[in-house]
């Protein structure tokens, strides 16, 4: 792995305007003709446009493809990972490490072709350096994002996000033909433990129980809590069964959980399919109908329509 390590400032811009020569002698002096102040202040402020990790890495790879032939761009940082649009696989492999003195940005790979001449290397790491204060803002930008669309306390989605979430689900749902289903739980009488035992102990069930829907879905499936003691699970790419599969997990790990069992924790659950009439309050409202009829039941069984 190529490790590219900034100590400073000092920057070499690029002309992306000029062809490289094949010749060894002419592509070396050609290569220190790359760079002009003036076209490393336009790159650089055309990076500097977005703070959206998508957008960014979309402009970089316009300029670098000038100068290797690569058919995919992969960035990885400790927490997230972003792939180009339109990436492919490709013969080998290049990976980057890319660092701002000891601190570690993230590795960007390429999936490349062709062999990077010397000449194309010299201008790739300027390239890379050229990236790495915007990347790290887009890095800061999606982290401060998520940690708005986050509940504090069990680090689920918050309301917030599953609006967002469940507009997006619809509209692919639409679009490729498939099945999205929406559960929502409300978990009984909560409000008794948290009053006979403190909010403490509430606080830490509701924890807990975040942990058993983590269990209970898919990596894809999205889930949320509203506040309170209710929770929401969006399942996109869904089959028939996937909701009573979900309301059955959900059942055995609360009589077996050995926190919640304790308190004789249970959750009513409302839960349906979209239907191409739906929008997101048709859809949301006909669970949550659902989930009222359940809780008023006092039933813990799954009803699917």
């Amino acid at each position: 792995m190529q490790t590219l390590n900034v100590l400073d400032n000092r920057f070499s811009p690029l002309n992306t305007y000029n062809t490289l020569s094949t010749d060894a002698h002419v592509a070396e002096s050609f290569t220190q003709s790359l760079f002009d102040k003036r076209q490393k202040v336009a790159f650089m402020s055309e990076l500097q446009t977005t703070l959206e990790l998508d957008q960014l890495l979309n402009i970089f790879s316009i300029e670098a493809a000038r100068y290797i032939d690569f058919s995919g761009l992969y960035f990885k940082s400790p927490h997230l990972n972003k792939t180009l649009r339109g990436s492919r696989k490709a013969k080998k492999e290049r990976c980057f490490e890319l660092r701002m003195g000891d601190d570690f940005v993230g590795t960007l790979t390429y999936g490349i072709n062709s062999p990077i001449s010397l000449t194309n290397f010299k201008v790739l790491e300027q390239l890379h350096h050229c990236l790495l204060y915007p990347i790290k803002n887009a890095i800061a930008y999606h982290d401060a994002v998520q940690l708005a669309m986050q509940d504090g306390l069990t680090g689920l989605g918050n309301r917030r996000y599953f609006d967002e979430q469940l507009k997006r689900a619809m509209h692919n749902a639409n679009r490729h033909h498939s099945l999205v289903g929406l559960v929502l739980g409300d978990l009984n009488k909560f409000k008794a433990i948290n009053d006979s035992f403190g909010h403490v102990t509430g606080d830490l069930v509701l924890k807990e129980f975040a942990d058993v829907l983590r269990q209970c879905t898919r990596e894809s499936d999205s889930i949320f809590r509203f506040g309170g003691d209710e929770f929401a699970i969006i399942v996109e790419n869904s089959t028939d069964s996937a909701l009573i599969i979900i309301e059955n997990r959900i059942e055995a790990i609360l009589k077996n959980n050995p926190l919640l069992s304790q308190y004789q924790l249970s959750c009513s659950i409302g839960s349906t399919f979209m239907s191409r009439a739906d929008n997101e309050v048709s859809f949301f409202e006909r669970a949550d109908q659902l989930l009222y009829r359940k809780k008023m039941q006092g039933s813990a069984r799954l009803s699917v329509v």
